[in-house]
This record gives C-alpha cells, sequence and structure tokens, in this order.
C-alpha cells in the first residue's frame, strides 16, 4: 500500500478519522484512529518502550491493524490504526 501524509488539526485521545480518496476517478473509503498511550500505563515498568508498544499493538481491537507510531514524546505516544477492511 502507497501513503500519503495528511495533517489532522488536533491530537486527541481516541480520534476516529475517516479519509474519502479518488484514485484514478474511484472513491474509496478508510477509516483511522489515533490513540494515545501513555508511558506511565506500562503494564511492566521493568519493560522498555518497545515493549510497551509491542504489548499496546498486540492487545488492540483486532479489527483494527497499525498504520503508524508516532513520535513519542516524555509522557506519551501517538499509534495509528487502520480498519481492516471485510
Amino acid at each position: 500500500m502507497s501513503y500519503i501524509g495528511i495533517e489532522i488539526p488536533s491530537l486527541q485521545e481516541k480520534q476516529d478519522v475517516e479519509v474519502e480518496v479518488r484514485i484514478n476517478g474511484e472513491k474509496q473509503h478508510y477509516n483511522y484512529r489515533v490513540e494515545i498511550f501513555y508511558w506511565d500505563d506500562c503494564r511492566d515498568v521493568e519493560k522498555d518502550r518497545v515493549e510497551c508498544i509491542r504489548t499496546w499493538v498486540n492487545e488492540y481491537d483486532a479489527d483494527w491493524a497499525l498504520a503508524n507510531i508516532g513520535v513519542p514524546t516524555d509522557e506519551y505516544i501517538a499509534i495509528t490504526f487502520r480498519k481492516k477492511r471485510g
């Protein structure tokens, strides 16, 4: 799949994004969800951040696939998921 970056005006928790595009005249719909995960919520403080991200992604709703991992801050990381097509 090819990628295009789309700016989202503000980052909020559990932000659902619906995108409609035309590719060669054919309309397509995509659904994305931006989730904010806080480092303080890591279950095992001994785990490093990569392990926390891996756990969050693996335990996320099976109807959604990982689309993007954002740039981490000291407090959180934003992770974007794409709705799987049924």
